[in-house]
C-alpha cells in the first residue's frame, strides 16, 4: 500500500469519526449511526461526503452541510468539505407484504369531524410530496363522501387492465375513489361487511404499483371504515385534521382515541384554516391533550377553495402563498417522522 494510500485511509477514518459527532436535523441518531454516509472521497484536500437522505425534499440540507463543516474543521489535511445529496425513502417493515403491495409508507389523514379541509389537507400533501420527488398514491376512503377526483381534476378513471383498477394520475399523483365507481347522484347506504369489501378492493384490485407512501383520505368520525381500514392495511401512522377553535378539541380527541384504540401510532395534529376569522391554538391544545406532536397550522385562504373546486391543490396553483409553503412544510415533516420512527422504532403508539 503506497504513503499517499496509508494517509487517505487515515483521513477518511478521521472523517467518518467527526461524523459520528454530526446530528441529523430532525433525526434520532448520528449520521453514521443512521446510515447517511454513503462514501467519502479526498481529494486536494477537499472531503467530498456523498449522503442519502431519508426523504426527497429533506428540508435542512443547508444546515446539514453547515454540520458538517464545523465538525471537519479540526480534521488535519482538510480545507474544504464538498457535499453531493441523495434520497432513499426507508420502508417500514410493519407494512411488509400484507396486501400484496409494493408501499413503503401507509398513512391515514383523519378527523373527527367533517368541515375541517381533511381532503383538501390529504390532496396538498399528495401533490407536495410528489412534487419533492416521492412516488404517491392517494385513496379515497370517504365511501359516503368521496370528493377527490373533483379536487385532482379528473372526472373518469381510466380503463381496467388484465384485471385490475388502473389509479387516475394528476400532478404526480396516483389515485383512486370511490367517486369512479358509484354514480354521482346515488346514495351509498353501505355498512359492515360490504364497506369492508370496499375498502379491501381498493387495496387489492388497484394497480397501484412501487409507492414510497400511499395515503388514505379516512371519511370523518370514527366509524366502519376506520375499523376495516385498521383490520385490512398495516398503517405506519395517522395524521388528525382539526380546527382553530376549542370546539374542535372533542372531535380532535375521539380521532386521537380511534387512533389510539387501533393501535395506529399519531404522527401528529394539524390545525386547518387558521387565522382571524376562526383564529388560531385548538390545533394546538388538541396536541398537548392528546400527548402527541402539534405538526403546524394551515392559514385561512381562499384560493385552496378554489384550488379544490378547480382541481389544482394550492401547492401548485399559488405555491409562494402562505397556505401553500405551510402544506408543503406539513407534508416534509410527516415524511421526516415516518422515516425517523422506521430508523428508531419505539413501542408506544404516537410518534413524538
Amino acid at each position: 500500500m503506497s504513503g499517499k494510500q496509508e494517509t487517505n485511509n487515515s483521513l477518511v477514518a478521521a472523517i467518518r469519526e467527526a461524523l459520528r459527532k454530526v446530528e441529523a436535523p430532525e433525526l434520532r441518531g448520528n449520521l453514521v449511526s443512521l446510515k447517511m454516509v454513503q462514501a467519502i472521497e479526498i481529494e486536494n484536500e477537499i472531503a467530498h461526503l456523498h449522503l442519502l437522505l431519508p426523504t426527497p425534499g429533506y428540508p435542512y440540507q443547508e444546515e446539514l452541510t453547515e454540520r458538517c463543516t464545523r465538525a471537519l474543521q479540526g480534521v488535519d489535511g482538510i480545507q474544504r468539505v464538498d457535499l453531493h445529496f441523495d434520497d432513499e425513502v426507508r420502508r417500514d417493515p410493519r407494512v411488509g407484504d400484507k396486501l400484496g403491495l409494493s408501499v413503503k409508507h401507509i398513512f391515514a389523514v383523519a378527523s373527527g369531524k367533517g368541515g375541517v379541509g381533511k381532503s383538501t389537507v390529504a390532496v396538498n400533501l399528495a401533490a407536495s410530496l410528489a412534487e419533492d420527488g416521492a412516488t404517491v398514491g392517494l385513496l379515497d376512503a370517504d365511501i359516503y363522501g368521496p370528493n377527490i377526483p373533483m379536487m385532482m381534476g379528473v372526472e373518469e378513471m381510466p380503463p381496467v387492465e388484465g384485471g385490475k383498477l388502473v389509479p387516475a394520475q394528476a400532478h404526480g399523483v396516483r389515485f383512486m375513489s370511490m367517486g369512479f365507481l358509484m354514480p354521482s347522484d346515488r346514495a351509498l347506504i353501505w355498512r359492515g361487511p360490504m364497506l369492508h369489501k370496499a375498502i379491501q378492493q381498493l387495496f387489492t384490485d388497484v394497480r397501484w404499483g412501487d409507492l414510497d407512501y400511499l395515503i388514505i383520505d379516512l371519511p370523518p368520525g370514527t366509524g366502519d371504515v376506520q375499523l376495516s381500514l385498521a383490520q385490512t392495511a398495516p398503517l405506519s401512522g395517522g395524521v388528525i385534521v382539526t380546527m382553530p377553535q376549542n370546539v374542535s378539541l372533542a372531535d380532535a380527541r375521539r380521532g386521537g382515541a380511534a387512533f389510539i384504540q387501533l393501535e395506529v401510532p399519531i404522527i401528529g395534529v394539524i390545525e386547518n384554516m387558521s387565522g382571524e376569522i376562526f383564529g388560531s391554538g385548538g390545533g394546538e391544545r388538541a396536541a398537548q391533550e392528546l400527548d402527541v406532536a402539534f405538526l403546524g397550522r394551515v392559514e385561512l385562504d381562499s384560493n385552496v377553495r378554489v384550488g379544490g373546486d378547480a382541481g389544482r391543490p394550492i401547492v401548485l396553483s399559488h405555491p409562494t402563498s402562505a397556505a401553500a409553503r405551510s402544506l408543503r412544510q406539513l407534508a416534509r415533516l410527516i415524511a421526516l417522522r415516518l422515516n425517523t420512527h422506521v430508523a428508531d422504532p419505539r413501542p408506544q403508539l404516537k410518534i413524538v
